[in-house]
């Protein structure tokens, strides 16, 4: 993956280039912004500039193809070990820095997650960071920058992503996939401007299970109660699908706020559905409205702190429902 192949982010690509060609590449970055926008795409570009033997990242030397395949002997990948990055991960890190680079110019180390460092390992790669050596580049990834040790950030580069925007991702659905212009549409509104979401596992969701989850929250009452804990069953089972589940239904009570408001159609993000959302919507005030998305905002809050999970989406239904 090169510069150019990465769609969108002509800044960062710029700073990065430039620092580049002057040989002024900080010793430590942290890129920061949502979840597959293309900041890991990014740091491997800057990678395999940094080590083609060409310059300039061809993709065709034994260097671009180590990065690509992840077996270059100067690239070293830290992750989450579980649930966080442990200590042990960065002093074994460490160890490889104190060593001259076998082949590359520099060694580098990607820290992808770097917000799950526990106390412990954010403090010891803080000694890294204060005494770099000149042979070593640390570039930090995070969707949550606030959960990185202030001394982290301020030792490093920040250089921060943003969404891709709609009209440019689903200009590109469109070519990829060859969907249709109202598929493409809702694609890249639930996607919010990530490749990852579009592309990868929520596709099927967004697109063809995203009609029969509303068509079946839309179609509960308050004196049905075995209907609501049937589809309770139904979305507790897809635990792992469960906020992607909650942003479709934030995206839907949106659009009937938004469209009860007077607000212009294409700005809709379930345009497909334009008459449910008209036919609902006469049914609703703007303040059930707001209360409902208040209801969805709070579930989701809760289920990221681990609640009972059938509780929460039983309360929500219920709430959803009235």
């Amino acid at each position: 993956m090169t510069f150019g192949q990465i769609l969108g982010h002509e800044r960062q690509k710029d700073i990065l280039r430039r620092a580049l060609a002057s040989g002024r590449l900080a010793h430590a970055y942290l890129f920061e912004g949502p979840d597959g926008i293309g900041k890991r795409l990014m740091s491997l570009a800057l990678v395999r500039a940094l080590f083609c033997l060409e310059g300039k990242g061809c993709g065709d030397c034994a260097a671009c193809r180590k990065v690509d395949h992840n077996n270059h002997p100067d690239l070293h990948l830290l992750e989450p070990d579980g649930a966080s990055i442990k200590i042990e991960q960065v002093r074994a890190l460490q160890r490889e820095l104190a060593f001259r680079p076998l082949e590359a110019p520099k060694k580098v180390c990607l820290i992808d997650g770097a917000e799950k460092m526990n106390p412990a390992a954010g403090n010891a790669l803080l000694k890294t960071l204060e005494e770099p050596g000149g042979e070593a580049l640390l570039i930090l990834l995070t969707a949550n920058s606030d959960s990185v040790l202030p001394t982290i950030r301020s030792r490093c580069q920040r250089l921060p992503f943003a969404h891709l925007a709609r009209e440019q991702l689903q200009e590109v659905l469109r070519e990829k996939l060859g969907l249709a212009e109202m598929e493409g549409h809702v694609l890249a509104a639930l996607s919010v401007g990530s490749f990852h979401k579009a592309l990868g596992k929520d596709r099927d969701l967004y697109l063809e299970k995203r009609r029969d989850l509303l068509k079946a929250v839309t179609a509960l009452s308050a004196g049905s109660v075995l209907p609501l804990f049937e589809l309770t069953r139904q979305l507790t089972d897809e635990k792992d699908r469960l906020p992607e589940i909650l942003e479709i239904l934030q995206a839907f009570y949106r659009d009937l706020l938004l469209y009860k408001q007077g607000g212009r159609e294409s700005e809709l993000v379930n345009l497909d559905l334009l008459e449910k959302i008209k036919r609902i919507a006469g049914k609703e005030s703007p303040a059930s409205l707001l209360r409902k998305l208040e209801f969805i905002g709070a579930t989701r809050w809760q289920l990221e702190r681990n609640v009972n999970r059938q509780l929460a989406i039983d309360v929500l239904l219920l709430r959803l429902a009235a």
